[in-house]
């Protein structure tokens, strides 16, 4: 169960910085469609934010410097980069302004993050018409939600770091009664989520999304919070469960029930991140749960390339009610659904 001490080449501090000074020097990146991204898409967020929370934790003000650098150009010539807050995708970028809010103290990233938090909450002229949404949105919800379970993560990243940013209880609050209804809904009775409610498939990274996003949140809720409970109850539930499915070789699989299905990174990454935030904050059994968060970390670490790349990276995958499509998807070496995961454990370690 021990989370400090490491074989060479494999500490949180060394591939950390391979993995972040990778992604410093990468272009912007889109995954889902060829040519560049005409915004930032969801994958590079994540990865940013991954790879500040190491800088700060590291001290490394250099590292700082360069991922400030990359987001500089979106005040001015790149200003249309930043994504519009018009769906969970998008509106998680704000994750990354607000981190640097709070790493800098400089006023124009809170300015932008809490807008994009802000707008996360009003029905926008496009969905006025969509019951689903405004049914959503008049119940105190974000009209931005469609039960998917990657949603816990991009709704939640973004409104828990507007509350670590502006200590308004709000933000916080928000997120908490979305992930309740989130889990009301989708948990299943053996602590896993279906990749939504009408794909009976326990697919590997939809609930990876799902584990970290609780993880983040359960961070930051104020412990007299109605809704910890809840949440807590749900985290410690799938915790139990991943610890039941995780491989021989500390992984975990693209259908994570499925002991024929193929090992996946990035799910591996965000289970990982998980399990490590739960033995640091007390939440789990040190160990056991460390213990396998150990195992984790140095099995996924194996599938870095000297490139500080990841390799067994699903590609982007879309909701299908057919099992053969989740065995059939792309595995893919660098894609920054992976490195972002790889971040986010590198931090949580040092933590």
């Amino acid at each position: 169960s021990d989370l400090k001490n490491w074989p060479k080449g494999t500490s949180p501090q060394e591939i950390g910085k391979r993995v972040a000074e990778h992604f410093v020097v990468s272009p912007h990146f889109n995954s889902f469609r060829p040519g560049p991204p005409k915004s930032i898409i969801y994958p590079e967020t994540c990865s940013w934010y991954g790879a500040l929370t190491f800088a700060e934790l590291s001290k490394d003000k250099k590292l700082i410097q360069e991922l400030r650098d990359r987001f500089e150009p979106f005040f001015g010539k790149d200003s249309n980069m930043v994504p519009l807050p018009d769906h969970v995708d998008n509106t998680v970028f704000g994750a990354v302004p607000l981190e640097l809010y709070i790493i800098t103290k400089d006023t124009r990233y809170l300015k932008m993050g809490k807008m994009l938090a802000d707008m996360q909450w009003v029905l926008p002229e496009n969905l006025k018409g969509n019951a689903e949404a405004k049914s959503f949105y008049d119940k105190g919800f974000t009209p931005q939600t469609r039960m998917w379970i990657d949603d816990m993560y991009m709704i939640t990243a973004v409104q828990i770091q507007a509350y670590r940013a502006t200590g308004n209880l709000k933000y916080a609050e928000r997120a908490a009664k979305e992930m309740v209804l989130y889990l009301d809904s989708l948990q299943r009775p053996n602590g896993l989520f279906y990749h939504a409610p009408d794909v009976p498939f326990f697919w590997g990274r939809g609930n990876g999304w799902m584990a970290a996003g609780m993880s983040e949140l359960l961070s930051s809720l104020p412990a007299n919070n109605p809704d910890r409970p809840r949440i807590m109850e749900g985290y410690k539930k799938m915790m139990a469960s991943l610890l039941k499915y995780q491989a021989e070789n500390g992984t975990w699989r693209q259908l994570i029930d499925t002991p024929e299905s193929w090992t996946e990174t990035s799910s591996t990454g965000m289970f990982t991140f998980a399990m490590i935030t739960g033995v640091k904050k007390g939440w789990l059994d040190k160990a056991t749960y460390g213990a396998a968060a150990r195992k984790a970390w140095l099995g996924l670490v194996s599938y870095i390339d000297e490139n500080a790349e990841v390799h067994e990276v699903c590609i982007g995958t879309n909701k299908k009610n057919d099992r053969q499509y989740y065995f059939d998807r792309k595995r893919i070496v660098g894609d920054l659904h992976g490195q972002a995961a790889i971040l986010w454990c590198a931090t949580a370690l040092l933590r």
